[in-house]
């Protein structure tokens, strides 16, 4: 055969032989993103159904927790079967779509987050989270790393998250737990109990979080500063409602579980505030426009759209506010668009993981009102589809996607300040869990390095990983960083206090005083009882200015507060003889701390040892699985969900009335113990449930009542039975004024 035949036969035997690169193609026609900005399909069934959680690996590659058995139909049916997975999503072709996908993990039971840490994968799978390492794409060495880390009962409402934050620990929503590796063991620590479904962080750590009707939630602090003391509780610095304006602006009438309450849609049956909120993002990807650094991006599932937030810092306090009034950042018509959680990704873009399911309220909260609607609209058809979506700035490419696992790690330090946060995250991550001890002289200067404050932070904490830190370095940067670099500092030189480093903090403490910066002072007054209980008399001098100083400011005296680590009521005392400070708010919450110390009631994030330690009765497992939720464990309510029940004349005599609302809900405003409750969220009964029986509902009656009440009364499965029929005069759910009618005619 002529040698330029047998070439070109070769040549084309080789081209038939190629791999085959299919990618569906999903128009986008009925997407609607900001101008400026492309949206692209990057992956999309029948690689993966309904994707929950997603995260990236040094390759570029997309893992993904697949929950395919939640709502496969309008009854919830199927919900513990082992049909989930985590899969490795691949673009073989590299023209960013996904073409390739293979299972890492299979038959799971509706697995729910998962992040790429310690050179292995760690993920939830409740009521286990669980640790592996990676081979050749394979989990080996699998490890329990905790085996109470979620509750049974609704996914809705299960810890989610794992996000690793600056500090080195990773973050929980819905949990009150944070976790950390070291030395090859797992650390479980209390945190303050946080959002529901996503968690994010912002350049500086502080977190963020929301829950079905507020789209935004926040930290004002670094996470753990305030739950030192274990007798304080704060009020005012965590968990807190970083902007009031709930309003979203969806493309079109989608159906909603309370479409039919009064207040929940407009005269042209739009949506007309979140009910649904999830997966808050702060973006941190350094391609878009400056103006959209550190911009809190919120998805609302429920209407199809995904919102933008600006974030405004005050030194001492976050607030929030919508980007624009009338429209969103992404917006859809397709109602099979659910966005559930948003990444930014290696190569500086947004990631949208779009669980694309018809139905994703849960059947155990699914309205009567839904539920015919979607089946008029066949949503609950929509169960074999997911994608993840990408949004990127159109005029500017992606970073190169640097391979992290074949760095040095001199290289791995220089990343520290690149313009990506996923980026400089995962640098730092490297760098400490690989023990790179040999760049520890180059992440000291980068320490010192003010022309890169972000980087400062990230060094900072590397070498705290590395356990490589030292007063002489924290002072220095104390002295020279900007607010932001200097209060990270002084956290960090909380571990340094002792009789050989009072003069110096002394010196310090004081210069730093001198700038009247809100931000300092906060993070100055939060670790200055430590350094009292090494010396009263060097530093209670600098405490006493800043509470004059601050002596109405909540923020900082719960900052202060939580320092002290001498008995409370010692302190007290001392502040009684002082009258101008004894009227000030520090010593009114100085008091509720001594008395909380002196009953031993700790923050009960301290005493509960997960979330499902309750043994009571099947009263106090559905509970768990229905209504705490949105009342808490404890019944303690949850800020801008729903109101306590602890000791609520909802909850005590008569009894039928708890029954009538648990069977028929209710609809706000409702005033508990004196204080009005304006949620602008209803309450559903369990009427509907056909899963409900007469005598779980009194299982539930008798476990509130008698968990949050003094009484002692319970009602019988026939009473229930004969409640059924007594509706509310809408025909939805009862108002306070209604029931409390039923209770006079009692």
């Amino acid at each position: 055969m002529n040698l330029k035949y047998y070439i070109l036969f070769v040549l084309i035997g080789a081209l038939s032989c190629k791999p085959s690169f299919e990618e569906p193609q999903i128009p986008l026609d009925n997407y609607k993103v900001e101008d400026g900005f492309k949206l692209e399909m990057v992956a999309s069934e029948p690689l993966l159904i309904a994707p929950v959680a997603m995260d990236f690996d040094s390759k570029g590659r997309i893992w993904v927790a697949e929950m395919t058995g939640f709502m496969r139909n309008i009854d919830g049916e199927g919900e513990d079967a082992p049909t989930g997975s985590i899969k490795i999503l691949e673009d073989k072709d590299h023209d960013g779509v996904m073409d390739h996908a293979k299972v890492f993990i299979d038959s799971m039971v509706l697995p729910r987050a998962l992040a790429l840490v310690y050179g292995g994968i760690l993920y939830a799978e409740p009521p286990n989270l669980w640790f592996a390492e990676i081979k050749d794409d394979k989990p080996i060495n699998k490890i329990l790393v905790d085996s109470l880390y979620a509750t049974e009962g609704n996914p809705e409402h299960q810890p989610n998250g794992l996000m690793m934050n600056i500090d080195n620990w990773i973050y929980n929503a819905k949990s009150h737990f944070r976790y950390q590796r070291k030395n090859g063991e797992w650390l479980k620590e209390p945190t303050t109990f946080r959002g529901q479904w996503g968690i994010s962080h912002d350049n500086f750590g502080r977190l963020y979080y929301n829950n079905n009707s507020k789209q935004l939630l926040g930290d004002h602090v670094l996470p753990n500063r305030l739950i030192r003391n274990k007798f304080v509780i704060p009020k005012n610095s965590v968990d807190q409602v970083l902007t009031n304006n709930q309003r979203v602006y969806p493309l079109h009438a989608a159906h909603v579980n309370r479409g039919y309450a009064k207040g929940v849609l407009d005269k042209d049956s739009l949506l007309l505030n979140v009910t649904s909120a999830c997966g808050p993002m702060v973006y941190r990807g350094g391609k878009f426009p400056k103006d959209y650094d550190q911009n809190v991006f919120v998805c609302v599932p429920e209407a199809n759209l995904v919102k933008r937030n600006i974030l405004e810092f005050y030194g001492d306090s976050t607030a929030a506010r919508q980007a624009w009034d009338g429209k969103e950042f992404l917006a859809s018509t397709d109602e099979g668009f659910r966005p559930v959680n948003l990444y930014t990704g290696p190569d500086g873009n947004l990631y949208v993981t779009d669980m694309h399911r018809g139905v994703i309220q849960h059947q155990a909260y699914l309205s009567p009102y839904l539920k015919k609607k979607a089946l008029e609209k066949q949503l609950d058809t929509i169960v074999n589809s997911g994608r993840i979506l990408k949004v990127s700035r159109q005029e500017m490419g992606p970073f190169k996607i640097p391979d992290l696992d074949a760095l040095t790690g001199a290289q791995l330090v220089e990343l520290l300040k690149h313009k990506n946060g996923w980026i400089r995250d995962r640098a730092q991550h490297h760098i400490i869990y690989k023990k790179e001890k040999s760049v520890i002289p180059q992440l000291s200067l980068l320490a010192k390095d003010v022309k890169h404050p972000i980087a400062q932070t990230h060094a900072l904490y590397a070498l705290k990983g590395l356990d490589a830190l030292t007063f002489d370095l924290l002072k220095e940067v104390a002295t020279e960083g900007t607010p932001d670099v200097t209060s990270h500092s002084l956290v960090l030189l909380e571990a340094f206090a002792s009789k050989d480093h009072v003069t110096e903090a002394k010196i310090l403490f004081n210069e730093l005083k001198k700038r009247d910066d809100k931000a300092v002072d906060l993070y100055l007054g939060s670790v200055i009882g430590v350094w009292m209980s090494v010396s009263e008399a060097d530093f209670s001098p600098l405490l006493y200015e800043l509470i004059e100083q601050y002596k109405n400011n909540s923020r900082i005296a719960e900052a202060i507060l939580s320092g002290i680590a001498e008995p409370i009521e010692v302190v007290a005392q001392r502040f009684e003889e002082d009258e101008p400070l004894s009227k000030t708010y520090f010593y009114e919450n100085l008091k509720k701390v001594a008395d909380l110390e002196a009953s031993n009631k700790a923050n009960w994030i301290f005493t509960k040892k997960s979330v499902d330690e309750d043994s009571r009765t099947k009263g106090a497992k559905l509970f768990r699985q229905i209504c705490s939720a949105c009342h808490g464990m404890n019944g303690e309510g949850i800020e801008g969900l729903a109101p306590p029940l602890m000791n609520s004349e909802f909850v005590t005599k008569p009894i039928e009335r708890l029954g009538l609302i648990i069977l028929h809900g209710m609809e706000g405003p409702v005033h508990i113990n004196g204080k009005l409750y304006e949620l602008g969220t209803v309450m559903p009964g369990l009427i509907h449930n056909q899963n409900i029986s007469d005598a779980d509902i009194a299982d539930i009656i008798s476990y509130v009542n008698n968990a949050f009440s003094v009484n002692n009364v319970s009602l019988s499965p026939d009473k229930v039975k004969m409640l059924r029929n007594k509706k509310p005069k809408s025909g939805n759910e009862y108002t306070e004024k209604e029931l409390l009618e039923y209770t006079n005619k009692k």
